[in-house]
């Protein structure tokens, strides 16, 4: 990934700048918007991937399990946010499932669980563009749980962008760049084109402008 670092704090600074303050901390976001030269049905142009920050994401992420068994136990020992047996599963209406997907950032689920808990969750975390992710039985938890507090989550629709969040505006500037570099690197190797020829880079906060990343 060539586009200078420098270039890219540049950015993020002005977009820091740029933005008012409210009332909220604000989350910091990269934009990338494919070129002509892409097709946004094509399978590189599509993204549904966690990709994981080295310098976090800012704020602590929801993290909830669905499990059973001993990951059920294993889990209790741990810091997760919100924890779903099997049998509790069974008992949730559509209320409760829409109240769960507006809680949670991230619904870990143990693999085998996934046609129920799909079926029960699946409609309430799909319109908030979230989806349930499988874990194996033999995961490691704590490993995992670490993970998904420092991920961010690369989602489109055949859309010729790809938006992600990379921090929150009281994050150091040089940690947001570390984060963006790692996004850009991962998009780029997805779609197999130097991002500097092949999109144009822009990063904003929730609520102000946006502001291009000069690829050079």
């Amino acid at each position: 990934m060539n586009i200078p670092k420098e270039n890219i704090k540049r950015a993020i600074e002005e977009a820091l700048r740029l933005s008012k303050k409210r009332r909220f901390k604000q989350s910091v976001e990269l934009i990338v918007t494919f070129s002509d030269i892409i097709n946004p049905k094509s399978p590189e142009a599509k993204f549904r991937d966690v990709v994981v920050l080295p310098k976090g994401i800012g704020k602590r992420k929801v993290v909830c399990l669905v499990a059973d068994g001993d990951m059920l136990l294993k889990a209790r020992n741990l810091d997760f946010d919100m924890i779903i047996s099997k049998e509790d599963l069974s008992k949730i209406s559509r209320k409760d499932a829409k109240k769960i997907a507006s809680k949670c950032d991230w619904v870990l689920i143990k693999a085998d669980l996934m046609p129920i808990a799909g079926r029960i969750l699946g409609p309430a975390l799909g319109p908030r563009g979230k989806i349930p992710i499988a874990i194996s039985p033999t995961a490691n938890l704590e490993s995992i749980l670490n993970t998904y507090r420092s991920a961010t989550f690369l989602r489109n629709k055949e859309q010729a962008f790809i938006a992600g969040r990379i921090g929150t505006e009281d994050m150091n500037i040089d940690d947001l760049v570390e984060n963006a570099i790692t996004v850009l690197s991962f998009i780029e190797g997805k779609i197999k084109r130097p991002i500097e020829t092949a999109c144009r880079v822009y990063v904003k906060t929730t609520m102000g402008p946006p502001v291009e990343v000069r690829v050079r």
